[in-house]
């Protein structure tokens, strides 16, 4: 049996309690069992270096992490576009963001070249890395191909 036939382990971003989610269920369906907080992420959740290397050793599920700065344009421009494909892909994946400068040790060890950068992990794994500044349907379409079919 791998990886990707098991129920995913969610760290739930209140609490980061670890969650087990049935596959074929969405987030949306899902509560944290220890603090009752949705799994899903309507909105981008802001994340701290302890959550960041939280998610990347116990998570299994699909999530995408913007590394950004707030002096960047290009991460201001991207930030709603951001934010309605969280809300558009809620049951499937979980949209947090990084600040740069906020939490350097973090970013730095993500291997970044420069904001923004998005990360995307799926069933334990990084399975996605892109520079620069992505919109809409553009970034839509990179979110379902770096996640793949959940």
């Amino acid at each position: 049996m791998s990886t990707t036939d098991l129920a995913p382990t969610i760290v739930c971003h209140k609490c980061h309690a670890l969650n087990r989610v049935p596959t074929g269920r969405g987030l949306s369906a899902g509560k944290c069992g220890k603090c009752g907080a949705s799994l899903a992420t309507s909105d981008p959740v802001d994340i701290d270096g302890a959550m960041l290397n939280r998610l990347k050793s116990k998570d299994t599920g699909a999530f995408i992490i913007d590394v950004w700065a707030p002096w960047c344009g290009p991460c201001r421009m991207m930030a709603s576009s951001y934010a309605q494909t969280a809300a558009q892909m809620r049951d499937r994946v979980r949209f947090f963001k990084l600040n740069s400068d906020d939490h350097q040790d973090a970013a730095a060890s993500l291997g970044l070249r420069g904001v923004p950068t998005l990360i995307a992990w799926n069933h334990g794994h990084e399975t996605g890395h892109q520079a620069g500044a992505q919109m809409g349907s553009q970034l839509t379409s990179w979110v379902s191909q770096v996640i793949g079919p959940n």
